[in-house]
């Protein structure tokens, strides 16, 4: 058995996530659609047996994606809709969105410690992982925040 599999099994779900997301909220396919590259690329890592990147910029973006979503309060939304059981789905999405970054951080610190910790990689593989993380959360930003209107007054 492959060491990475429940990271793929992780990854996979958080894609039918963001894709289920897509179709439920029609204002944000692209953003939606978008995110996903992301994973699909962090599973096309995982298939080539690239997994030292795969686990880096898995967690890194789990990390970057919780912090974005609880800064626009996309976190405390699904939150409340869970709580209240309102038949909201796209806030029960993103409450397993949220899970399932959690689960994917864990997982992907887990398998790094085990076959990765003390390689001397480590700084390296973070700083090239938080490069590329950073560039496209920053693009990904960048075209949300010049779709959204803005009013002349």
């Amino acid at each position: 058995m492959r060491p990475y599999r429940d990271v793929a099994a992780i990854v996979g779900a958080q894609v039918i996530c963001f894709f289920l997301l897509s179709h439920l909220e029609p204002d944000f396919f692209l953003m939606h659609l978008y995110q996903t590259v992301l994973y699909v690329a962090l599973l096309v890592l995982l298939f080539y047996m690239e997994d030292r990147w795969a686990y880096m910029i898995g967690m890194l973006a789990s990390v970057v994606w919780l912090g974005m979503a609880y800064s626009v309060g996309l976190l405390n939304s699904a939150v409340r809709h869970i709580a209240r059981w309102d038949g909201n789905p796209v806030g029960y999405l993103a409450g397993a969105t949220a899970v399932l970054a959690v689960l994917l951080i864990a997982a992907c610190g887990r398998h790094w410690m085990k076959e990765y910790a003390g390689l001397g990689k480590a700084l390296n593989t973070f700083l090239v992982s938080l490069g590329i993380v950073g560039v496209y959360y920053a693009i990904l930003v960048i075209w949300f925040w010049n779709r959204v209107p803005t009013t002349v007054g």
